[in-house]
């Protein structure tokens, strides 16, 4: 009995690992080829009225999101897929508002995050990112090539 609890209990420690192990190599994966940095998201927000009080932290999902071309392919942190959940392309982001974390907010973002108010073809989403990352995004989407549309608040 006991030996079958620890072969269990040893059984189960492996296939953390392995799984700690999958998460950090797809990470590495994603980064390997450079423009990378740490972001989270929240898609189809809803239009929040003022009255409301701070927003809630509900919807975040923490992700890295990688620069291609002329898009931005981002990934969910935990998860096993190697395709990005959401692509998002310059022409079509629209950035509506800026602001900092409130409420519950704070909790479940990284602690020097800045929230991103946009629009990607008629959708609300807020994008968190820390400072740094923030200005190379605003830099990039005001890259785009000529008489392509751009809208940077």
């Amino acid at each position: 009995m006991f030996l079958a609890v620890l072969v269990s209990v040893l059984a189960l420690v492996a296939l953390v690992g392995i799984g700690l192990f999958v998460f950090g190599l797809r990470r590495r994966l994603i980064q390997r080829s450079g423009g990378t940095f740490d972001c989270s998201l929240r898609w189809n927000v809803p239009e929040e009225p003022e009255s409301a009080g701070p927003p809630t932290g509900k919807g975040w999902v923490y992700g890295v999101a990688r620069y291609s071309g002329d898009r931005i392919m981002w990934f969910r942190v935990f998860s096993y897929a190697p395709r990005p959940r959401r692509v998002l392309e310059r022409s079509a982001i629209e950035v509506i508002g800026r602001r900092t974390p409130e409420g519950e907010e704070e909790l479940a973002l990284l602690s020097d995050a800045v929230v991103l108010g946009c629009l990607h073809r008629g959708v609300r989403c807020e994008l968190a990112m820390s400072e740094d990352a923030l200005t190379g995004f605003l830099a990039w989407l005001e890259a785009a090539p000529p008489g392509q549309r751009v809208n940077v608040a």
